[in-house]
């Protein structure tokens, strides 16, 4: 866990990210005599980084004047130095990628890590993401941009799909997950919760912040997904969905499922964790993820609370207000961020592949 000298000079972006990275190596088993560290890579980012530390050392700057700005600035605000600590920490020498695609970031990272383990170049790989945005620079910047919910009811605050949607309640955090390659997981008797089987990601290409209305680019992103996994549409049994409980989100994201699955969409079971924890910005990819493992791994879909009114615009299942028992098979994680980014991984029940 984190020393008194890490609590004191870590952004605490970092200091969450290192919370949950030591609780995924822990759980997985891990050790430096495990793997060979240049087989070992870090892929464990954030949206925005070291967000806290930029307001804090703006205020001194302004008060006291820069030279009194404190020298772990830099090293505090910058993405790298997410992971960086990590790879610091655990003294993984592979490479340090933080992927860093907005509120997408925390899936992206999950499926280039898969990649890289996929296509021989680790055995092992951190993935996740990490944000701390909430403070007065995060909120009011989201504010000011109409996008956080308005509602004085917590009840009322976070309604994914909900005709009344009009906003997103901000969280923070993180999530991390080990990723290894398969046999290597078997071999040495870790306990494999997952196996992750497909990855896609496009771009919109449209506009800075609002999704792309034809909801091709999503639509395709699913599709690649789905390709990637070697499976058919009708394979996916479970949605996690990026469901920010904004108007355009819902609404595109919807459609994008609608075209990328046809009429199999109607038979899916779809939920908003977003209802439950807030939107976590660049970790909501990472701890999305994790919902998704345990839907998949348990056969119980989560539910998408605050449902009340329906929306013509959002027409299909999203597991309203209470859990839900099922047969899940293959469960998808999407998430979609600023920027037109659009990202999908896909995961199934321990097979042969590379394990999560």
């Amino acid at each position: 866990m984190l020393t008194p000298r890490e609590a004191r000079r870590l952004d605490r972006v970092i200091q969450f990210a290192l919370v949950a990275a030591d609780e995924a190596y822990r759980q997985a088993g891990l050790g430096p005599d495990v793997v060979d560290p240049y087989r070992f890579g870090t892929f464990v980012t954030s949206g925005i980084g070291g967000l806290t530390s930029i307001w804090e050392e703006a205020q001194v700057a302004i008060a006291k004047g820069a030279d009194r700005m404190s020298p772990f600035f830099i090293p505090n605000a910058i993405i790298n130095l997410v992971g960086g600590n990590l790879s610091i920490r655990y003294g993984i020498k592979g490479p340090n990628l933080p992927v860093v695609t907005a509120c997408s970031s925390g899936t992206n990272a999950i499926g280039e890590a898969f990649r890289y383990i996929r296509d021989g170049y680790l055995e092992l790989a951190l993935a996740g993401g990490a944000e701390a945005a909430v403070n007065l620079f995060g909120v009011t910047g989201f504010a000011n941009m109409k996008a956080l919910a308005t509602a004085e009811d917590p009840n009322a605050a976070s309604m994914p799909f909900d005709k009344r949607r009009n906003g997103f309640v901000m969280a923070e955090g993180a999530g991390v997950l080990v990723l290894e390659e398969y046999e290597h997981a078997r071999q040495r008797g870790a306990e494999i919760l997952a196996e992750i089987v497909g990855y896609g990601s496009t771009s919109d290409a449209y506009h800075v912040t609002a999704p792309d209305e034809t909801a091709e680019p999503v639509a395709r992103c699913i599709a690649d997904a789905i390709a990637d996994a070697g499976l058919v549409p009708s394979d996916i049994d479970y949605i996690n969905a990026h469901g920010t409980s904004t108007q355009l989100n819902d609404k595109y994201e919807t459609l994008g499922i609608k075209k990328a699955f046809g009429p199999h969409a109607y038979e899916l079971a779809i939920s908003s964790t977003k209802s439950m924890t807030g939107h976590a910005l660049g970790a909501t990819g990472a701890i999305e993820s994790i919902f998704t493992i345990l839907a998949v791994r348990e056969d119980v879909a989560p539910p998408t609370i605050n449902y009340r009114e329906p929306d013509p615009d959002c027409d299909l299942d999203y597991t309203p207000n209470a859990m839900r028992c099922l047969p899940i098979d293959y469960g998808m994680n999407i998430n979609l961020g600023f920027g037109g980014q659009n990202a999908a991984v896909i995961f199934t029940k321990p097979q042969g592949g590379v394990s999560e």
